[in-house]
């Protein structure tokens, strides 16, 4: 299944966007990539018109993935991204479900322990944090949330991941670098159900491979992944399928990230009726 990014906020952005890094779609429905892939570009267009309802003076602008970057707070980006899942998925006939890449390390203030929201004017504390990531989930029925909290704290993620259950998937990244030793000790702490793996992050295709067996084995779920730079270099989607990755991030729209998604068309095709697609 793509993971896409169809609005973006943070460090991705500039100051005006959200404050949150990435608010996502995922077409759990979908009985095909193909399918899959044509519903997030649907997503990612019903978003700018939903946008241009909001904030008539949005021209265009993009953030590094592509996402759309509007002068939106979180609240109102997340209501649109709710709707346009909704209404896509209403359309199309399968259901494409809301997530979000919180990126809380880059909210985190080390010295006042503090998420600091400064386009939402808001301070939260980290009990703060986990109530409002965890109000979040259920008032956008969101069925994916990647860092959460900053990634030194595998306690409180582990107190969100415990509480959410299956209903969601609590997903690592900057708490685990694709790195084996930071996932065994999410392991140790329960701390997530899904692990982002970059296979450029942690540098070879051998630890790739074990951060994502140890993933299988221990975790849940290991979300196969691109970088905010990238090229058109379809690796990662080989590595998804060879690795029985059942998620793939890897964006929407631009060159980069559509020739990931179009090599994951063509290995479908090639593989006709014996391709299927991940079980979450």
């Amino acid at each position: 299944y793509p993971l896409g990014n169809v609005l973006g906020g943070g460090e991705h952005a500039g100051p005006t966007a959200p404050d949150i890094q990435e608010f996502l779609a995922l077409p759990l429905g979908a009985e095909s990539f193909h399918q899959a892939a044509f519903g997030n570009a649907k997503v990612h267009k019903k978003v700018k018109e939903l946008i241009l309802k909001k904030e008539k003076t949005f021209t265009g602008g993009k953030g590094d993935e592509g996402a759309w970057a509007p002068n939106l707070e979180n609240q109102e980006a997340l209501e649109i991204l709710a709707k346009a899942c909704e209404e896509i998925s209403g359309e199309l006939g399968f259901e494409i479900k809301p997530g979000l890449d919180v990126a809380a390390s880059s909210l985190y203030d080390e010295e006042s322990e503090k998420y600091e929201y400064s386009r939402e004017g808001e301070s939260r504390d980290t009990g703060e944090q986990i109530d409002f990531i965890l109000e979040l989930i259920n008032t956008y029925n969101l069925t994916y949330v990647e860092d959460p909290i900053w990634e030194e704290d595998f306690k409180s993620f582990a107190e969100i991941t415990k509480k959410v259950g299956q209903e969601c998937l609590i997903c690592g990244d900057d708490l685990f670098v694709t790195n084996v030793e930071r996932i065994q000790k999410g392991i140790e702490n329960n701390s997530a159900n899904a692990v982002l793996i970059k296979p450029n992050q942690i540098g070879t295709l051998t630890d790739t491979r074990k951060a994502v067996e140890l993933t299988k084995k221990n975790v849940g779920i290991p979300v196969m992944s691109h970088r905010s730079g990238e090229t058109p270099d379809t690796t990662i989607a080989h590595l998804a399928v060879g690795y029985g990755c059942p998620i793939i991030k890897t964006g929407v729209v631009g060159g980069e990230r559509i020739a990931k998604l179009n090599e994951l068309i063509r290995v479908e095709d090639e593989l006709g009726e014996e391709a299927q697609m991940g079980e979450i």
